[in-house]
């Protein structure tokens, strides 16, 4: 990218993009397509995270008879797809601007093979100049392979493309202090975990009626982006130029503001859950030691316990004494090994803490 140029991942919601009816508005698609072309004149780098794709299938096809939710889903999706990127494609040709489809399922992200090959593929459709509309593989994903919102989705591409910000387009203006239909209500303009009650936002995280997540789950994946030092911004996607006003430091939606820059490798691990080989528990001190201000690696000393027969190098949770998962890291040694050295003082750490993710 030229100096000065970012790259920006921005993630639209059904909500969004569908009308009262929940069918494709043609007319928000166009404005965020505008609001698109006219990063890429600033010469910014855009990734777009779309759903709507069951919406589109909607307005095409209705089923004359019962059917199963999932089949649905794959049904509408399938054919909801070629009208969404068709419609996205038709928006961005006139403004000159070529763009392509990927879809994607969690599988994608459980090898680092397979992790690796989707950051290539991305990273030559923007240094081609080509915006990649990124959504859910609906047809093939079920419900225990599923995103839980597509929020999910955009945080894990993020994170690998190490984009220079994440906007997630919702259909309220961000994250509020409390009922946002309540007078005294004000919406937060810079989250800060300290002084916000996440239980308020649980209890008014409504779900879109034509999405799958809510609020709440827009701020955990915020919270979850930002720690790995990118800032997170929610707002609504159908205000008059979000993306432009957000890309240029206006102020508008709610900012999750980014900690230190995380390295590539703990980017990968953060979202490597499904990958972990085995599992280990550690004791109190152990877990104030690695929450605190200073960068601790885990020492076998604070080990309680080690399940799984993981080889070094693979992924293992970490857990308290309650079994409560606090992160995950890339195991130096493997398990036979580990579990010689459980309580043991003066070894070598069992994850250096370049290796080492924390909830």
């Amino acid at each position: 990218m030229a100096k000065g140029s970012k790259l920006v991942t921005i993630k639209v919601g059904s909500n969004v993009l569908t009308n009262e009816k929940g069918l494709p508005n043609e007319e928000v698609i166009s404005r965020i397509s505008i609001q698109i072309a006219e990063l890429k004149k600033q010469g910014h780098q855009v990734i777009l995270v779309s759903s709507g794709a069951v919406a589109a299938g909607r307005s095409l096809y209705q089923f004359r008879k019962k059917v199963d939710t999932i089949v649905q889903r794959q049904v509408l999706s399938s054919i909801g797809q070629v009208k969404l990127i068709s419609l996205y494609k038709e928006k961005f040709e006139h403004l000159q601007v070529l763009c392509s489809q990927v879809l994607v399922t969690k599988e994608d992200f459980r090898s680092r093979n397979h992790y690796l090959n989707m950051q290539n593929c991305l990273t030559a459709l923007l240094n081609n100049g080509i915006v990649p509309i990124i959504n859910e593989n609906d047809v093939v994903s079920v419900t225990e392979l599923m995103f839980t919102d597509n929020d999910e989705l955009a945080g894990l591409v993020s994170a690998m493309m190490n984009a220079d910000k994440l906007i997630i387009l919702t259909n309220v203006d961000g994250i509020y202090n409390g009922d946002p239909n309540h007078q005294d209500t004000q919406l937060i303009d810079v989250f800060d975990e300290k002084n916000v009650n996440l239980e308020s936002i649980k209890a008014n995280g409504k779900k879109s009626e034509f999405g799958r997540g809510g609020i709440l789950t827009k701020c955990n994946t915020a919270r979850k982006i930002a720690r790995m030092g990118i800032p997170v911004y929610i707002g609504n996607g159908k205000s008059t130029d979000i993306i432009l006003k957000i890309s240029n430091g206006e102020k508008a939606g709610t900012l999750f503001p980014a900690a230190k820059l995380a390295s590539n490798i703990k980017k990968y691990i953060a979202h490597a859950y499904e990958e972990a080989k085995g599992k280990i528990k550690i004791n109190q001190g152990a877990v104030q030691v690695l929450r605190s201000e200073r960068a601790n690696s885990l020492l076998p000393i604070g080990l309680i316990h080690v399940e799984g027969k993981f080889k070094k190098g693979d992924i293992v949770k970490i857990v308290d004494e309650h079994d409560e998962e606090i992160g995950l890291g890339l195991a130096r040694y493997g398990y036979k090994k580990a579990q010689e050295v459980v309580g043991i003082k003066n070894q070598k750490p069992i994850i250096h803490y370049d290796h080492l993710y924390l909830h």
